[in-house]
């Protein structure tokens, strides 16, 4: 099976949060999967920066090429892109396409309408509303147009949980979806031990900086807390946000007890998890929230938002699933100062590799894919008899 992988940016890049981490974690596990040559069709874009790329395509040390073409404008525009579109499509059984509100999505979309190729569509949350959905008239003309080249026999929208799905069908009505969560890696355990004082508690904030992650809210409930409380911010975004977050916890007196590290990568993001007791997602909408899994893989137990799709933590019991406002948000945290840390992270870290490994997921991929080039081959043969 030839899988071709478009999509505007890819690993390393990490600008865009935990989406380009999937997608790379998708594509290593796919690539072991016997009988299948993957190919990856991308940009050198990391938000402002580029990425250093050797040579093309670069063949990464789990076994396939990635086609890195240079970014010339905007966020991920790269002409070489489009001129290598048409061939790689071409020489594909299956494309795994991973955009949407950007310049690659609409004309592999069409492409693969014209080649009569299936295509495989991650959407990674992007047609999931909230109160702070920006250009809308835009998006809305973006995603008519999308539509017009898709059809049931052809187009699966990948979805990581069941309320994307309802949300994602909404809006491109000529394809199927199907619910594949996304895998997580099973790193050493970090080892924690919960602390003897209950007035002290290390929270850890680990994702893209963003207005729909709720940063705000948890910052009002830390200001009802003890000193003991404190919270470590790690990601990056615009500046101007960036900013007003600083601003926000100034304002709210917590300087001292919030601290900003930025974007931590390999090592020391491994030793944010390692320090801290839980991590804390005050999401106002999430599709999957890899940072979840994340934590609950290195065995730190977790306080989800009802804005994310972990519900099941509470059932697993290791964190709690809650409403993102700061008042309900403090009682959360200072319920998790009495409960089991150490015994909800074990539940945690089992329940990742029961559900969730990789090889896991990309079997389920992988099914997927053959059932979908089986309808696409099936339709096409319907469509010459018709024509006969």
């Amino acid at each position: 099976m030839k899988v071709l992988h478009v999509s505007p940016s890819f690993y390393p890049a990490g600008h865009y949060g935990g989406a380009t981490q999937s997608s790379y974690g998708l594509c290593n596990a796919v690539a072991r999967v016997p009988g299948v040559e993957l190919r990856v069709l991308t940009t050198d874009s990391d938000g402002p920066r580029r990425i250093d790329v050797n040579s093309f395509p670069a063949k990464l040390p789990e076994g396939y090429d990635v086609y890195y073409c240079r970014r010339w404008f905007g966020a991920d525009i790269a002409p070489r892109m489009f001129w290598r579109l048409p061939r790689m499509i071409r020489w594909a059984d299956i494309v795994h396409l991973t955009a949407i509100y950007s310049p690659p999505t609409i004309p592999t979309l069409f492409l693969c309408r014209l080649m009569g190729k299936p295509v495989m569509w991650s959407t990674r949350g992007a047609l999931q509303s909230w109160r702070a959905r920006t250009r809308k008239n835009f998006k809305s003309v973006w995603e008519k147009t999308c539509d017009l080249f898709c059809s049931p026999n052809r187009v699966m929208l990948h979805v990581t949980s069941e309320q994307e799905k309802v949300e994602s069908v909404e809006r491109i009505k000529h394809a199927q979806a199907v619910v594949i969560p996304n895998g997580v890696e099973r790193p050493p355990s970090n080892g924690y031990q919960r602390h003897p004082s209950d007035e002290r508690m290390r929270l850890l904030f680990l994702g893209r900086l963003h207005p729909k992650k709720g940063i705000e809210n948890l910052f009002r409930a830390m200001a009802t807390m003890a000193n003991g409380v404190t919270l470590s911010v790690c990601g990056e975004g615009e500046a101007d946000y960036q900013a007003h977050l600083k601003s926000v916890a100034a304002e709210l007196d917590l300087t001292k007890r919030v601290t900003f590290h930025g974007r931590v990568d390999g090592e020391a993001k491994e030793q944010q998890f390692a320090e801290a007791d839980i991590c804390v997602v005050p999401s106002f909408t999430e599709n999957f929230c890899n940072v979840v899994a994340e934590s609950l893989a290195r065995g730190v137990p977790v306080i989800a938002s009802k804005g994310t799709p972990w519900a099941r933590v509470t059932e697993i019991d290791c964190g709690l699933w809650v409403d993102n406002d700061a008042a309900t948000l403090a009682g959360a945290i200072r319920q998790m100062q009495t409960m089991p840390l150490r015994e909800m992270g074990k539940r945690g870290r089992q329940w990742m590799q029961r559900e969730f490994s990789w090889p896991n997921i990309a079997g389920q991929m992988i099914q997927q894919y053959e059932t979908l080039i089986a309808a696409n081959r099936r339709h096409a043969t319907r469509d010459q008899l018709a024509r006969v």
